[in-house]
């Protein structure tokens, strides 16, 4: 499937303003597991007729994991330059794929002079659902079938977005499964606070493993996340218990675009 993503540049030349600015993120450009994640979108994206742009080689990484790690001078370089460009650009709403994106822009930009509408795109899809953008044929392929839903802290603690996940997964007339620890009792993949970047501390078992383990007891075949180290750990923690045959980790986009045929 042919799918179009044009550029802010491009746009710009052309003297017109996408609805919305889709922030695809560091993992939604370079991780080849998170990819599929942006592909998915920008192809439900093309389907609805949103108009949209991305910032290409002008985006960069918004400095969230060198605030969480401690370096604050790199942050808020990292920061100012992204802000001049979007403000260059005029931007009023971004979307994004990436809670931690969506934190950082949401709620620390605008103390650098960055304020946007900021939406995460779990958000984004349940609003085009509801407004009939998306409409979700039923008894797809996930109809009936068992889904747990993995709460990123960012999403679900940090900015109390339990509901617009959930009621995507619904819209997909799945049976939703819930883990004991979800919504504001939630726990954390493991890579919260910067630790994707790093080995654990000695424990007596991994966060992501643990956090794996209980996914896996709900009896959930697809294990559905919207965020890429929500993905990455997830993934790894369930083929550590050799189950990746048997449960699938899904971000929300892939899920719509499955079940609608554009993947």
């Amino acid at each position: 499937m042919e799918y179009k993503v044009p550029t802010m540049a491009e746009m710009a030349a052309e003297g017109k303003e996408p609805e919305i600015l889709f922030w695809v993120g560091c993992a939604g450009s370079f991780d080849d597991r998170y990819k599929n994640v942006t592909r998915a979108f920008v192809k439900i994206l093309n389907k609805v007729g949103i108009s949209f742009a991305v910032l290409g080689p002008e985006e960069a990484c918004t400095g969230d994991p060198a605030r969480r790690a401690g370096n604050e001078f790199l942050f808020q370089m990292q920061a100012t330059a992204n802000i001049q460009v979007l403000n260059g650009y005029n931007i009023k709403k971004v979307v994004t794929a990436c809670p931690h994106c969506f934190n950082t822009i949401k709620n620390e930009y605008p103390e650098l002079g960055g304020n946007y509408e900021v939406i995460h795109h779990s958000t984004y899809l349940q609003q085009l659902i509801n407004d009939g953008k998306v409409s979700m044929k039923g008894g797809g392929e996930f109809k009936g079938k068992k889904i747990t839903y993995h709460d990123s802290c960012y999403l679900g603690r940090a900015n109390q977005i339990y509901e617009a996940p959930r009621e995507v997964l619904e819209a997909l007339d799945a049976e939703l499964v819930e883990m004991k620890r979800c919504k504001t009792k939630g726990f954390c993949c493991g890579a919260g606070g910067s630790q994707m970047w790093k080995e654990p501390e000695p424990g007596f078992k991994d966060v992501n493993v643990d956090r794996a383990e209980e996914a896996i007891d709900t009896g959930a075949t697809t294990i559905a996340t919207a965020c890429p180290f929500c993905m990455t750990m997830l993934s790894d923690g369930v083929k550590s218990k050799n189950k990746e045959n048997d449960v699938k980790v899904l971000d929300l986009a892939e899920l719509i675009a499955k079940n609608e045929g554009l993947d």
